[in-house]
């Protein structure tokens, strides 16, 4: 396998549509299509990113579709390479034909992520774009699929390449002092260093800030609702969802299992959980139920404690217990509400009416935007990133401190060029082989 070989694969989901869309890429690509497409004209005498309408053959010889063929020539194609699109009838055996035909033309299956790691490698766009690319096909609400486009375009990959032009021209005046100690450095000059480097840290720091916010985007805002059986949890959660997708009944422990359905709250993605009911239980299934429901908590980013109003407070209620990620909800708002609530600080809902939903929706939103969730704000550094700009920021917290200690200049530079290593391995302008397999899996076929 070399970079130059042809590659295959279907760029369209499985299944019937109206139309499959088929790509080959590689130096072989045009000659391939040659070997099975029939037109007016030879796809190698096609302009650049025009489509011909032709048919496609077999190996045998054997028509297999009516098709419309697309050459886009190196280097102004999607991989940088020569690039043939070929979009035939939708379905799932009409596009195994296609793809096969190509195959035995000369081409090979492509690996999951392969037309994007080819697009990378061939400099059409940095590490940061091709992760967008997946982020983008996966953006479930409008602020996602904003911080994808966003990083798609080079707005985080234009950071962190001005940090690590910054920690280049760092390193080479500290390499210039090793290199000519005659010279020397004033005084004044080590603060400016250290003011850079300072500089240099702010900026690590605040691409850090934002991988709480990469991850809800990404993720979705983990929403746990909870509480005593019976208190309306599966009611609450059809009612934000717009539709009854849990089944709502009288009887006492109904929901065993933790049920999970994502919502689009104003652009914030959602990930809605309705537990097992909190109460002492004999039955196996449901104490196995109640366990789940703790160990939802524990990785809740946000907690919706709800309890019927109309009866009294239930044993293991315990207000907001001093968190900040809790909201209490008082369901059953259209009856009469027991003494013990009185004076009670809560949202009061009706899951019957629809009555404070409204409300309950707004603190929801205020509680998630104190998460630093900010449309504002639309760069958010994915789990890869956050662990490269963290080696980079101690290794410059390692080069300040030497910095101060007027230690030799060498041992801050060692420091410095571990974190030039680790910020390029951001946009993967260094050794990063290690960390491609990892990055291009997550793709489909395809793409």
């Amino acid at each position: 396998m070399t970079v130059s070989d042809a590659i295959a694969a279907i760029s369209t989901p499985p299944g019937e549509g109206a139309i499959a869309l088929v790509r080959v890429s590689g130096a072989e690509a045009i000659e391939i299509a040659d070997k099975i497409f029939r037109g007016k004209e030879k796809a190698s005498r096609f302009a650049s990113h025009v489509q011909h309408l032709g048919e496609i053959f077999s190996a045998e010889n054997q028509l297999i579709d009516h098709a419309v063929v697309s050459v886009h020539r190196a280097p102004a194609s999607y991989t940088g390479e020569d690039l043939v699109e070929i979009s035939c009838h939708g379905g799932t055996l009409v596009s195994a034909k296609v793809l096969e035909a190509c195959l035995r033309a000369g081409a090979r299956a492509a690996r999951p992520g392969e037309f994007t790691e080819r697009a990378f490698l061939n400099g059409k766009m940095d590490l940061t774009q091709a992760e967008a690319v997946i982020d983008l096909i996966r953006a479930r609400t409008d602020l996602a699929l904003r911080s994808a486009t966003e990083q798609l375009e080079g707005r985080l990959g234009d950071r962190i390449r001005k940090i690590r032009d910054e920690l280049i021209a760092l390193l080479a005046h500290i390499d210039a002092s090793i290199d000519f100690p005659e010279e020397g450095i004033a005084p004044d000059e080590g603060e400016m260093l250290r003011n850079r480097l300072d500089s240099i840290r702010e900026e690590v720091a605040f691409l850090l800030a934002t991988a709480d916010q990469g991850r809800l985007l990404r993720e979705g805002v983990r929403v746990v609702i909870y509480g005593a059986t019976n208190a309306g949890k599966s009611s609450l959660l059809n009612r934000l969802l717009g539709y009854d997708r849990v089944i709502v009944s009288d009887t006492h422990g109904t929901t065993r299992d933790t049920i999970e359905e994502t919502l689009n709250l104003e652009g914030v993605p959602i990930r809605l959980l309705d537990t097992a009911g909190l109460r002492v239980s004999k039955s196996e299934l449901e104490r196995e139920g109640i366990a789940r429901t703790e160990k939802s908590l524990q990785l809740a980013d946000l907690r919706l404690q709800i309890a019927d109003r109309s009866a009294p407070k239930p044993a293991h209620f315990n207000g907001q217990d001093g968190n900040s990620n809790e909201i209490v909800v008082l369901n059953k708002s259209d009856l009469p509400e027991d003494s013990d609530w009185k004076n009670f600080e809560a949202v009061r809902i009706s899951c019957l009416t629809g009555e404070g939903l409204p409300q309950l929706q707004k603190e929801i939103l205020t509680h998630i935007r104190q998460q630093n969730l900010r449309p504002e704000s639309a760069i958010a550094i994915n789990t890869r990133h956050r662990d490269c700009l963290r080696r980079a920021l101690e290794s410059c917290d390692l080069a300040r401190a030497a910095l101060g200690q007027g230690v030799s200049p060498e041992y801050v530079a060692v420091d410095l060029d571990k974190a030039l290593r680790a910020v390029g391995e951001v946009i993967g302008v260094t050794d990063v082989e290690q960390i491609l397999d990892s990055v291009f899996s997550q793709f489909c076929i395809g793409k």
